[in-house]
């Protein structure tokens, strides 16, 4: 396979920016899907150097192939700050942006704010030559099948799905095998997320430990013809995180099941 394998420092989510950067690099990973979501994971901040992150990044081998900007797009400040993303991520190079309808929280979306919003955020990153991959999340977008109408209704050849194994099952019970031929030929960027199973429990472990039949979800996207970036992002059982080690280890367990399934 020649999509690009990712670690995203959203799996370092208590921890700094040197600790996600050092740990994806350590696990094996040579690209990275950055995090710049306000409230959640402030990794990177949209108004520091961009020179210096290059450096950073350089320092540790590590190409960003996407940038995580989570905000609540049903907002004008959640819009301002999609915008903000967009822009930075055009003027770095990186083509897509990761965004959800309802920001991190995800919690009673109204989509008719959010189709009043989200041509503006598309208007930008046409300009910005960057694609918005809408994350499976929350309500509005519990699983691909559901999202299909909300595409149609955005209409926007520069707005996709950035597909998450994990959250589809979080969100709607539903699994990534069954439900990622619906919108397969919709998804931009996916999230490699394990899960232990069952709709609202959230425990998403290391690679291999849940219930996700990844061999399959692979195969799939493979016989489709997707090229996009594969993303691994861990969120354990949530705050607290897991001590530093064992995030780093089950980054590295992540990094070695994919690498066995043909990912590199």
């Amino acid at each position: 396979m020649t999509n690009s394998l990712a670690g995203h420092t959203n799996t370092y989510h208590t921890y700094s920016h040197d600790e996600a950067l050092e740990g994806i690099a350590a696990a094996g990973f040579t690209n990275v899907e950055l995090s710049a979501v306000p409230g959640w994971t402030e990794h990177v901040d949209l108004d520091a150097d961009k020179g210096e992150l290059r450096r950073k990044l350089d320092g540790y081998g590590l190409n960003p192939v996407s940038l995580s900007a989570h905000s609540d797009l049903t907002t004008s400040d959640g819009l301002e700050h999609g915008i903000k993303g967009v822009r930075w991520a055009g003027e770095y190079g990186i083509p897509i942006v990761n965004t959800a309808v309802g920001g991190h929280q995800s919690a009673d979306e109204n989509e008719a704010a959010f189709l009043g919003n989200i041509n503006a955020l598309a208007d930008e990153a046409e300009k910005a030559g960057v694609v918005i991959g809408l994350e499976i999340h929350g309500d509005i977008m519990a699983s691909g099948a559901v999202t299909l109408p909300l595409l149609e209704k955005i209409g926007r050849d520069n707005v996709k799905i950035n597909y998450d194994t994990a959250n589809v099952v979080y969100y709607s019970g539903d699994s990534a095998v069954e439900d990622i031929p619906k919108v397969v030929d919709e998804i931009v960027h996916v999230h490699l997320k394990d899960t232990t199973g069952g709709k609202g429990n959230w425990d998403f472990g290391a690679i291999g430990s849940g219930v996700v039949d990844f061999a399959e979800v692979l195969r799939i996207l493979e016989a489709a013809g997707y090229r996009g970036p594969y993303s691994v992002e861990l969120e354990f059982s949530g705050e607290p995180w897991p001590p530093l080690a064992e995030v780093n280890a089950a980054m590295k367990r992540s990094y070695e099941h994919l690498r066995g399934l043909g990912l590199q």
